[in-house]
C-alpha cells in the first residue's frame, strides 16, 4: 500500500468513466480578481457549488473551502480542487508585468481537506534566469509531495512577457515548451489557454506527455463560442477542460454546465 494507490483513486475521480475526460470548474478567480461577477458573495458561491454538482471537480481557494465544504460532501458530488497558488500575474487592478507566485497551503493540509487535486503556476521566461529557477524548485517541490501525498498536480504554465508581447501568448512553440516541462518536473496534468487552432492545440496535446487540459479564460460574448471552444478542445486532443467564468457567470450555470458536459462526455457536435 502506498500513495501511487492514492493517486490513482483520485484521478480516477476526475475522469467520466464514459469518455475519459474531464471538466474542472474553477471558481477560485476571487484569490486572483478579487469579487467579480458570479463570486460576490457567500450566500451566491454557495448556490452556485451546489448548481454544479454534475462538475468534475470544482477548484477553489483554500480560505474558501469551509466556507463551501457542503457542496462536495457526498455522494455524487464533484472532486475537491485546489487553486493552491496566489499570482499577481493577471489581474487589471494593481497588475504587474511579470509577477510573482505563492503556495497558500501545504499538500498536507491539502490532503487533510479531502481534496483530489491541486493547481499551481510555473512562469517561464522572466527576465530574471534565477526566478524562472526558482519557480521550476518550487514545482517541483510540490510535485514530489504531491507523489507522497497520493494528491493528482495539475501546472498552469504561462509565458511570463504575455503583457510586454502579448503576440507571443498563443505562440505554439512556447506553449509545446512549458507544457512539456510541466510535465517533466511531474505534473499530472497541465492546464493550457488555448493556441488559437485546432491543428497548433494538436501539436501541443501530442507533444506533452499528460493529459492537456484547455482553459476556457473570460466570459464569451455568446454562449455558443463557449461550446465551440469546447469541441475544438477536444477535436485536438485535450484530456478536458478548465472552464470558470463561461460557467458560474452564465444566466443559468447549470445549464451551461449541461452543454459543455454534452461535447466533452457525450461527443455532441459544438
Amino acid at each position: 500500500m502506498d500513495a501511487r494507490t492514492g493517486k490513482r483513486i483520485r484521478a480516477g475521480r476526475l475522469v467520466d468513466e464514459t469518455s475519459g475526460k474531464t471538466i474542472i470548474v474553477a471558481y477560485s478567480h476571487g484569490v486572483l480578481l478579487g469579487p467579480i461577477d458570479g463570486l460576490v458573495g457567500l450566500d451566491q458561491m454557495r448556490r452556485t457549488v451546489h448548481a454544479l454538482a454534475a462538475a468534475d471537480a470544482i477548484m477553489v481557494a483554500p480560505g474558501m473551502v469551509r466556507w463551501l465544504e457542503d457542496g462536495f460532501v457526498g455522494r455524487n458530488r464533484p472532486s475537491l480542487a485546489i487553486h493552491l497558488d496566489w499570482t499577481n500575474f493577471s489581474r487589471p487592478i494593481l497588475p504587474y508585468e511579470q509577477g510573482a507566485q505563492r503556495s497558500l497551503a501545504t499538500i498536507e493540509e491539502v490532503a487533510a481537506a479531502g481534496a483530489d487535486v491541486v493547481m499551481t503556476y510555473l512562469l517561464l521566461g522572466n527576465d530574471d534566469p534565477e526566478r524562472e529557477a526558482e519557480e521550476i524548485a518550487r514545482n517541483a517541490a510540490v510535485a514530489r509531495q504531491c507523489e507522497r501525498y497520493g494528491i493528482v498536480h495539475m501546472i498552469e504554465p504561462r509565458h511570463s512577457l504575455e503583457r510586454r508581447a502579448p503576440e507571443t501568448k498563443q505562440d505554439p512553440e512556447i506553449i509545446k515548451l512549458y507544457c512539456r516541462i510541466s510535465a517533466e518536473i511531474g505534473a499530472d496534468l497541465v492546464k493550457c489557454i488555448w493556441p488559437g487552432s485546432v491543428e497548433r492545440l494538436r501539436a501541443i496535446t501530442e507533444s506533452c506527455p499528460v493529459p492537456v487540459l484547455v482553459a476556457g479564460g473570460a466570459r464569451k460574448d455568446r454562449p455558443e463560442d463557449a461550446i465551440q471552444l469546447a469541441a475544438d478542445a477536444i477535436t485536438g486532443g485535450a484530456g478536458g477542460l478548465v472552464f470558470g467564468r463561461n460557467i458560474y457567470q452564465a444566466d443559468d450555470p447549470a445549464a451551461a454546465l449541461d452543454a459543455l458536459r454534452a461535447v466533452v462526455h457525450e461527443r455532441v457536435a459544438g
